[in-house]
């Protein structure tokens, strides 16, 4: 029999051993809702921690309202030129210098030289219209100049700056009115 208690002895012992913190319903309750509640609140405080004000990088103004308006600025604009306005117009020399001096001003395919009266005569003679029909249509190599860069007007006025540095006598043609003009556009569409 003294056997048979020896042996009982260590196995009460070792269930006591074996017992952890918790010991009631009560406590339980509490370790579970800490386990759920405690890195809630410190994830929370981390966040807010990163989160706090308007950093930015060093010597970084990527995202300050001044670059995010430069980023996203107009890449062009549209300008509009009113036939009518004589201050917008070209002169007959800045469009000769614009569109025409890359062949008149070296005799490239076949043009007439600027100031070369021996070329210009005949031209000269087949009158204003004629050569003006010639530079908006096109004549041999050199293409149709109307619908280009320039209104009728202005090539009209290169035409006439050409012609008399050539030795014709052409008088400058008169603006046409903001009213009449736009009828021309249409009509000559």
């Amino acid at each position: 029999m003294s056997d048979a208690k020896h042996t009982e002895a260590p196995q009460a012992d070792a269930h006591e051993v074996h017992e952890g913190p918790i010991k009631t319903p009560q406590q339980l309750i509490a370790a579970v809702v800490a386990s759920f509640v405690v890195p809630v609140v410190a994830i929370i405080m981390l966040a807010n921690f990163v989160n706090f004000g308007g950093r930015t990088g060093a010597g970084s103004d990527g995202m300050s309202e001044e670059a995010v308006a430069r980023r996203i600025q107009p890449v062009g604009s549209i300008e509009i030129k009113v036939a009518g306005d004589a201050s917008a117009l070209k002169t007959g020399e800045q469009v000769f210098q614009a569109q025409c001096a890359a062949c008149h001003a070296t005799g490239a395919a076949g043009a007439p030289k600027l100031a070369d009266e021996a070329a210009w005569g005949p031209r000269v003679k087949t009158g204003y219209e004629a050569l003006l029909t010639s530079a908006l249509k096109g004549k041999g190599s050199m293409g149709a100049q109307a619908g280009g860069d320039f209104s009728d007007f202005e090539i009209g006025r290169a035409v006439v700056y050409l012609a008399n540095q050539g030795g014709a006598k052409f008088d400058e043609p008169k603006a046409p009115a903001a009213g009449a003009s736009a009828p021309e556009a249409a009509a000559s569409k």
